[in-house]
């Protein structure tokens, strides 16, 4: 299934939908069009055997998977969509709420998973994850949070971070784009230099997308309901499936210590991935895959 194409309805244009091209070009998925919920949702597949699905965080879109995606779907059936309002993912009138996002979610599943899948998220992703597992936990096979807030406490943004998103929010441009990297990646230059040549589509078509007015809307009303919010002790104690979480040691975002507690509060096997800080995939990508098939292998 080499190279990305359409299928299930064709993808209307969308915001930097050449970039997005360049980026897909070459991966082994395919790229479909669903309608979930009401949100017309981009979804990457690849591979075959037990379903995983990877929900991307905050000003994300699918692609950020694609090296993990490459390996999963050796042996695996991998499934990652745009978030409702993010990449190209469209939401019609108001962006949805937390019900509506779970709602989706559960569509999702239904469409793309023949079996209950893994879910896997990451930040944002984590807590739409972590949500869902509590409320639905017989229709997933497993649940890896990587990165995620709320999980003990309140979530807490650092005051350079929350900065950054802040001037990124009001006026996206190279430079707050860049301000915000800095906070969730440990070694940028490194991260641009393992890129190579896709590093320059990557970013143009985030700064497209963080200029885009309904998918800023959809990010802030997104975290507002999601990401920022924390989970009732009593509600993560809902989740029984197995489930294991993945955290990048130097996180500037979410730190370590909030993944170690709940570790040991639930009795989840936590990786933690050195050198490696929020935006852990890019930083240490072959340790993080390592960690994803380690929490894989507990299912």
């Amino acid at each position: 299934m080499r190279g990305a194409r359409t299928v299930d309805g064709a993808i209307g244009r969308t915001v930097g939908d050449d970039l997005r091209r360049r980026l897909l070009a070459g991966a082994p998925v395919a790229e479909r069009q669903l309608d979930l919920a009401g949100v017309s949702t981009a979804v990457l597949e690849g591979g075959e055997g037990p379903p995983v699905v990877l929900l991307h965080g905050q000003g994300g879109w699918a692609g950020v998977w694609l090296p993990v995606m490459a390996d999963l779907a050796r042996d695996h059936r991998v499934v990652a969509p745009d978030l409702p309002g993010l990449g190209a993912s469209r939401v019609e009138g108001a962006p949805p709420n937390a019900d509506r996002v779970l709602a989706w979610l559960g569509e999702l599943l239904d469409r793309t998973c023949p079996v209950p899948p893994v879910l896997v998220g990451v930040s944002l992703g984590g807590s739409i994850a972590a949500r869902f597992a509590a409320a639905h936990g017989d229709r997933l096979s497993g649940l890896v949070l990587v990165s995620m807030g709320g999980l003990v406490g309140k979530v807490r943004i650092p005051p350079a971070m929350l900065l950054a998103l802040v001037r990124h929010g009001l006026r996206p441009t190279e430079r707050t784009a860049m301000g915000m990297l800095r906070q969730v990646s440990v070694d940028v230059d490194r991260l641009q230099r393992r890129m190579g040549d896709r590093w320059a589509p990557f970013r143009a078509y985030s700064l497209e997308l963080a200029r885009t007015p309904s998918v800023r809307r959809a990010n802030r009303n997104l975290l507002r309901e999601l990401g920022l919010h924390q989970l009732p002790p009593e509600e993560v104690a809902r989740i029984d499936v197995p489930t294991s979480l993945i955290w990048g040691r130097q996180d500037r975002v979410m730190p370590l210590a909030a993944a170690e507690e709940a570790g040991a509060r639930y009795g989840w096997p936590l990786d933690v991935i050195d050198d490696a800080g929020h935006f852990l995939g890019a930083d240490q990508p072959e340790a993080f895959l390592q960690a994803v098939r380690r929490a894989l292998h507990r299912v």
